[in-house]
Parts: structure tokens; C-alpha cells; sequence
């Protein structure tokens, strides 16, 4: 039978168990994971299974790496997400958290696109670091991105939206992300997008602000393509800040909203998101 050991297919007699296969292939390997699940114990395999052998503290080969980045992903994801091109418009607080999780699930190809600098008001909520103010955000996360998972493609636009490059920026992804902090953009981004591609997805946000129930920020379909994440209520306003736990919260709802719709899977399918 044929098992891939660390991204390699390989031929194993029928009955070859977990430990037969560290024994063979990395014996000092000091983490087994068998199909996305780290295991303790030996077990049986059966033809298609997926294992990944890891010696703590080793720094793999580039070959090796980007199978050891994805060992603990669902069987069957990596393969899909690989050929994915997602894009993200603006890279605040939202933008780049999800560009971060899609980034560390092993996307393919992200395109961001941001016209604005890293300031000291941004660290409250947004992934970027002290060194890194004055830097373009689309600079700064790509080089952070490069540190997390320098397999992923990242394509950087350091402009301001409007209807006149959206179309150029984002024409050939599969699914664009919306992470504006205004009315008036996120709905020229709607507009400029689902017009001109009604066939592909957009995932956007609203009512994520302060510190309410976490529970309260949900995913909802809106139409065809476009789905809606927060709580639809609670806006930035005065008393009413934008904070790292609230924000990171539906940074990652709009990013596992994207990977559901890659994977085929409804985002909106009650007890799943």
C-alpha cells in the first residue's frame, strides 16, 4: 500500500504501523503525526495515509519545510489552498490578521493592497511591530509574511482603492477580503467587485468594535458571493474603541470564512462558523 511520509509516497507492506514507519524513515524523530493529529500511541495505517515525522529543534531542509508547515492541517487542505489567490483589501486591524492566518494555512497566492503607513495608534490591534512604524503596511507585512511562511506568493499594491483598480488589483482572485474602516469604502468596494465579478466571493466586515460578547460576531450571507462578518451593530465610535481580542475575533471568522469557501464548504451552515 502507498502512504506519504513527509510529503514523500511511499510503498508499505499491508499492517505496517506508526512506529514501523518512524523506525524506517526518521527514528530520532521525536513527533508523529498521523493525518493532521499529533499521536501518542502506535496504531495501524491504511493506504493513503498521511504521516509527518518531526525531531524537535531540527531546522528542516526547504524541500521538507513547507510539509511541516502544513502537518497539522486537515487532510486534503493544504492541496487546495495551495492553488488559491486570495486578495485583501486594507491592512489594518482586520487585513492583516487575516492575511497572517491565511498566510500560516498555506494560501497560494495573496494580493494586499493598502495606501497607508504603520503608526503607534496601529499596535493596539494591527500585526505589525515598535521597528516597523513609518513603514508602508504593505511592506511591513510582507516582510513579516515572508517570516511565517516564505512559501506563500504575496503580491503588494501600496494604493489607494477605488473603481478605477479594483478590477486590475483583484481581477483574478478567487476570493477578495474587505477590511476598510468606512462606509463609503466598503461599499465601493462592493460595488466595484461583485459587479464586475458576480461569479466570485466577497467577505466583509462589520460591528466589531469594543469589547461585547464574542459570541455576538457571526458569519452571514447577504447574497450570492457576499458574506458579512461581525455583529452588524456595534460601529467605532466615541466610547466605543477597536480592540485586539473583538477585532482578532472577526479578523478570523472572515479568514476560516474564506477557507470554507475553498473547501467547498457552506460558511454560513449553522453550527459550523
Amino acid at each position: 500500500m502507498k502512504i506519504t511520509v513527509n510529503e514523500r509516497r511511499v510503498e508499505v507492506d499491508p499492517g505496517t504501523r506508526l512506529d514501523d514507519v518512524r523506525a524506517r524513515f526518521k527514528p530520532d524523530a521525536d513527533i508523529a503525526i498521523y493525518n493532521g493529529a499529533a499521536m501518542r500511541e502506535d496504531r495501524s495505517l491504511s493506504d493513503g495515509d498521511r504521516v509527518v515525522l518531526i525531531r524537535r529543534g531540527e531546522r528542516p531542509g526547504s524541500e521538507e519545510m513547507e510539509a511541516l508547515l502544513a502537518a497539522r492541517h486537515s487532510p486534503g487542505v493544504h492541496q487546495r489552498v495551495k492553488g488559491a489567490a486570495v486578495g485583501i483589501a486594507g491592512l489594518g486591524g482586520l487585513g492583516s490578521a487575516v492575511a497572517i492566518a491565511l498566510a500560516r494555512t498555506g494560501i497560494g497566492r495573496l494580493v494586499l493592497a493598502d495606501f497607508d503607513i504603520v503608526e503607534p495608534s496601529n499596535l493596539n490591534r494591527q500585526q505589525y511591530f515598535v521597528d516597523q512604524l513609518g513603514m508602508p503596511k504593505t511592506e511591513a507585512l510582507q516582510a513579516n509574511l515572508a517570516r511565517i511562511n516564505p512559501y506563500v506568493r504575496v503580491e503588494v499594491h501600496a494604493v489607494r482603492l477605488d473603481p478605477s483598480n479594483v478590477a486590475a488589483l483583484f481581477g483574478d482572485v478567487d476570493v477578495l477580503v474587505e477590511a476598510f474602516d468606512t462606509p463609503e469604502a466598503k461599499a465601493m468596494l462592493m460595488e466595484s467587485f461583485l459587479v464586475r465579478f458576480p461569479g466570485k466571493s466577497l467577505v466583509m466586515a462589520t460591528g466589531l468594535a469594543g469589547y461585547e460578547s464574542s459570541n455576538s460576531i457571526r458569519t452571514t450571507r447577504v447574497g450570492k458571493n457576499l458574506y458579512v462578518v461581525g455583529d452588524l451593530v456595534t460601529a467605532a465610535e466615541p466610547g466605543r474603541g477597536l480592540m485586539a481580542p473583538r477585532v482578532g475575533v472577526a479578523a478570523h471568522h472572515q479568514a476560516n470564512t474564506v477557507l470554507r469557501i475553498l473547501m467547498g464548504a457552506d460558511p454560513v451552515e449553522e453550527g459550523t462558523i
